[in-house]
């Protein structure tokens, strides 16, 4: 055997480590949910009482899936903003 064996550097195992830069829906995710349902309930008064006209109606139609689309995004940030709490 070698006397001099070839060692290798512990950052050569070590996983890389991606950061990503925290956006403004993963940074606050709760007020993100308060706001697509403000999107929502914005969205549901339109439909109820201002839809008569297709303009109103095409609004009520953008802001609901505004709305759907913002709640369901803050809550996948919410779980897994939970998820990496618990790891060490």
């Amino acid at each position: 055997m070698p006397t001099n064996k070839h060692k290798r550097k512990a950052s050569a195992h070590a996983k890389p480590k991606t950061v990503k830069a925290p956006g403004l829906i993963t940074s606050h995710p709760k007020a993100f949910i308060l706001v697509g349902l403000l999107f929502v309930a914005i969205s549901m008064y339109l439909l109820t009482f201002q839809a008569q006209d297709n303009a109103m109606f095409g609004l009520a139609m953008l802001s609901l899936i505004a709305g759907v689309v913002l709640v369901i995004y803050a809550k996948i940030a919410v779980t897994k903003k939970n998820h990496n709490k618990g790891r060490v």
